[in-house]
């Protein structure tokens, strides 16, 4: 974990530029200078996750002289693409579902080209960690980011639905973390057997014994949800409330698909306008710039928490802290790391998340919010207590010896979560029954470290996916999150919005989903 402040933001947040800089600490000034650290780790951009299917073509380098060859089982030589008519829960409906084995090759190969070039013109690009200079001159070693080469149909009442809940899920993660008893009991258990876990409640209790008050708290959040191709339901996946990924990267694949569409729709019986508009990174740069502006100091500025090995420099104030790191036990890998954590929630910057807030986004806590009667605990609307409950998933703890039956005779119902973040930590089929099983042969309280959720099943689509010039045709399932901003001073509430959307698209075959981890890649949606 390492800290990479920003300049002050311009009169205008049309961007935000890179710079170094300082936190006040409740009644000094905490600088930069006090938080150096640095975190060597390797990074989270990996090598492509997807199988090596003689599906490809042409890499970037090899555009003007490579053939398409797709993988499929039914070869076709039909011109142009098809649009088949889907089946929704209201029956037959005109959702487009694109017949992948029906477009005509010489046409996809035209618009990967296209969706390349434009990728490069328009920043869709990370760093490309085979290069040894990625990311220390400036744009040197760049690569596409991962994404699909089509939108993914999604009907248009769920999207809205999922707007809907946004800023009520701000609400009551706002109401939840200013119970500090509801946090420290509901994870006590958790606390004897999760060591990461436990150090972020110590920070927590911390803050309590020295009456540490938040009076400006900003929320910048991401719910993440499936549909549930059995009952038609959206149902909840998690919600993130550290480290919301993908707000720049996720809007541009949608000006992406639209520019798309725009060439090559009538081709293939898409509307453009059916991608709609997502303002994600404005958004959050916005929210970000009126709590700079809550916090009343021209001169302060943005710290950055970040995991790339980086220094910093300087002395000004900080006014936000943003936590781009430090949800995983690797950001904190020795104790300086946990004393700049102290130091930074110790201060009177204004941090994205704050501790509590960090502690909500818990998988823990997220299943004791779905249990009868403790929602009421924090809201008083009835109304909008039913529509968080009819996204939630099953979810229960491992004291619920029932739920673990079940889970052991029929495992690939469940999905196992610990209390982690990033991906790659969850436990599936048969690894369910082994996991459950060794907890209750070692009689332990280890199985505290662990929730079991109801899995989800969303439909399969054949699409199109794109990684490192390379693209591959396979089956696929897509997860949508929705962004949200919560910016509150004392009673005053300022905001409170949903801020667009991220979708993200892996191979059905991968129990996994993460884009950076290899597993998935950006999309986004085709209103239906």
């Amino acid at each position: 974990m390492s800290l990479k402040p920003l300049l002050r933001p311009p009169p205008k947040w049309s961007n935000m530029g890179t710079s170094y800089s300082s936190c006040s600490h409740s009644t000094t000034t905490l600088s930069t200078h006090s938080l150096l650290l640095t975190h060597p780790k390797s990074s989270a951009f990996k090598q492509s996750g997807f199988p090596n299917p003689d599906s490809k073509f042409h890499s970037t380098h090899q555009i003007p002289q490579t053939h398409l060859r797709i993988m499929s089982q039914k070869p076709s030589q039909v011109l142009g693409g098809k649009v088949e008519v889907g089946e929704t829960q209201e029956g037959i409906s005109k959702r487009p579902m694109i017949d992948f084995h029906g477009i005509d090759e010489g046409l996809v190969e035209k618009m990967v080209y296209d969706a390349l070039v434009w990728s490069s013109l328009h920043g869709l690009v990370v760093g490309d960690k085979s290069v040894q200079r990625s990311g220390k001159v400036p744009g040197v070693g760049m690569v596409h980011a991962p994404f699909a080469l089509f939108p993914m149909p999604f009907p248009e009442s769920h999207w809205k639905q999922a707007y809907e809940l946004s800023p009520i899920f701000n609400e009551l993660v706002d109401r939840v973390s200013l119970d500090a008893k509801f946090l420290q009991d509901s994870l006590s258990r958790t606390k004897k057997v999760d060591a990461f876990t436990s150090r972020l409640l110590d920070i927590h209790s911390k803050m309590l014994e020295i009456n540490k008050k938040e009076d400006i708290r900003l929320g910048l959040h991401r719910s993440d949800y499936m549909l549930d191709e059995e009952t038609k339901q959206l149902l909840q996946i998690e919600m993130n409330t550290i480290s919301s990924s993908f707000p720049g990267l996720g809007c541009l694949v949608s000006d992406l698909h639209r520019s798309l569409l725009n060439h090559y729709g009538e081709y293939l019986g898409l509307d453009s306008r059916r991608v709609p508009n997502n303002p994600a990174a404005t958004q959050f740069v916005e929210a970000l710039a009126k709590a700079w502006t809550e916090y009343n100091n021209p001169r302060s500025v943005i710290l950055f928490v970040v995991q790339p090995e980086e220094r910093n420099m300087g002395g000004q104030e900080v006014a936000i802290v943003y936590f781009r790191a430090g949800y995983t036990p690797i950001d904190y890998p020795s104790e300086s790391e946990w004393r700049a954590r102290f130091l930074m929630e110790q201060s009177s910057a204004i941090k994205c998340p704050s501790i509590s807030y960090h502690l909500v986004g818990t998988k823990k806590i997220q299943q004791e919010l779905a249990k009868p009667n403790v929602l009421e605990r924090f809201l008083n609307d009835k109304e909008d207590i039913a529509k968080l409950r009819k996204c939630f998933a099953g979810l229960w703890s491992l004291d619920d010896s029932d739920i673990v039956r079940k889970a052991i005779e029929i495992p690939g119902l469940f999905v196992m979560k610990p209390q982690r973040e990033g991906g790659g930590n969850n436990i599936y089929g048969d690894d369910v029954r082994e996991a459950l099983v060794r907890l209750q042969k070692e009689g332990s309280e280890a199985d505290a470290a662990y929730i079991l959720m109801q899995r989800i099943f969303p439909t399969v689509s054949h699409t199109f996916l794109m990684r490192e010039g390379i693209c591959y045709k396979d089956d696929t399932i897509s997860e949508l999150g929705v962004y949200g901003a919560y910016l509150r001073n004392k009673d005053k509430v300022i905001l409170n919005d949903q801020c667009g959307y991220l979708m993200r698209t892996k191979v059905s075959s991968s129990d996994e989903g993460g884009v950076a981890a290899g597993f998935a890649v950006l999309d986004s949606l085709y209103l239906t």
